[in-house]
């Protein structure tokens, strides 16, 4: 797809078009969740949040891979820093992600800990290539859009024979998030922005439940201002229809099956389990761990890692806002003890996170 092609997602002329067709349609409220770290950053950005209708409140969802990260999984992360004869290797967003008492990755570096930033599940391979005499024990974090890649790269551990590469498999499933959100009386939302990386892998059938059981609209859409109000008007004017439609609006990207060579690849090595979410709890076969055919590349198993439900950090409210249920600027620290410089939850650490968001662009 051409540039100028893509330009025509940004036009201003069609957002005004787009906006007013918004309005007239509105007959009531919309209160809609985008589930995806970079539509949080494109709403905002793009200065569309502000120029919506007030009818329309927009919510950000658990859709940043670094704030859904649980805090006992950051535990896990810090315990394994200080393993003699491990090297930890991590996406380079996790490192700031506070666990007990404030610990984070940065700071068990800082203190001797083994712990090294790649950019790909592959650089990570080739540190433990160039390490042989030390474990390396990349980070598995994030949705179904990386799972396929560190599927990939543990098949390609076992052909060249790495037996000191391992993975810490905290994978996470977005479907079965959107589930109990909808399931949770105290949440009050009414469509859904779907997350448009993780639908190019998984495709549109695992989100048809939202219409059929939740009687709610859903639509993915990509992430420039063209395509999002275009998935806004879409929910009005389905619902003002009586129709709780599930659609794919970007598929110069998404095809509705998704990418079944990744996801049978994701599946070959992972299988479906129960996950701790941040601010949801246990959501159950949400998560994904390592298969019994590739237990030898199985940091939890091989480091006797468990995770269980741990008090969340005092006064953080990350997991109010990852739910819907309040904005960043209600949370009592956002501003004060929780900047981006000195980060209290992960929703202010990563750039993706709604916190740090409202803190950049000043809303509300």
């Amino acid at each position: 797809m051409s540039l100028k092609i893509l330009d025509q997602f940004k036009d201003p002329q069609i957002c005004r078009g787009l906006l007013e067709r918004l309005q007239a349609a509105l007959d009531s409220g919309l209160r809609f969740m985008e589930v995806c770290g970079t539509h949080t950053v494109a709403i905002f950005q793009s200065g569309l949040r502000s120029v919506l209708p007030k009818e329309v409140v927009h919510l950000s969802g658990p859709g940043c891979p670094v704030c859904v990260t649980h805090e006992s999984e950051v535990n896990a992360f810090l315990d394994l820093a200080g393993t003699p004869g491990v090297i930890v290797a991590t996406f380079g967003d996790l490192m700031r992600v506070p666990g007990r008492n404030g610990m984070t990755l940065k700071a068990a570096q800082a203190e001797g800990g083994r712990v090294s930033v790649v950019y790909s599940p592959f650089d990570a391979l080739r540190l433990a290539a160039d390490n042989p005499g030390e474990k390396v024990v990349f980070l598995g974090v994030g949705f179904e859009t990386t799972a396929p890649g560190v599927a990939a790269t543990i098949l390609t551990a076992r052909e060249r024979g790495l037996e000191n590469f391992r993975v810490l498999s905290f994978h996470k499933l977005v479907p079965p998030a959107l589930a109990a959100l909808l399931s949770d009386p105290g949440t009050d939302i009414d469509a859904f922005i779907l997350p448009g990386h993780v639908s190019a892998i998984i495709g549109i059938e695992p989100y048809l439940f939202i219409g059929r059981e939740h009687g709610k609209c859903a639509a993915i859409t990509g992430f420039e201002p063209v395509d999002i109000l275009r998935s806004l008007l879409f929910m009005v004017e389905s619902r003002k229809a009586g129709r709780a439609e599930v659609v794919n609006l970007y598929r110069r990207v998404v095809a509705d099956a998704g990418n079944p060579r990744a996801v049978q690849v994701m599946n070959q090595v992972f299988e479906v389990s129960d996950a701790l979410w941040r601010g949801i709890g246990l959501i159950p076969a949400s998560g994904l761990e390592m298969s019994e055919d590739y237990a030898e590349f199985d940091a939890k198993r091989e480091f006797g890692v468990e995770v269980v439900e741990c008090p969340p950090l005092p006064g953080c409210k990350c997991g109010e806002v990852l739910k819907g249920k309040i904005r960043p600027d209600q949370c009592p620290l956002f501003k004060k003890t929780c900047t981006p410089a000195r980060p209290v939850g992960p929703c202010m650490v990563s750039t993706e996170g709604s916190c740090a968001a409202y803190y950049k662009y000043g809303l509300d």
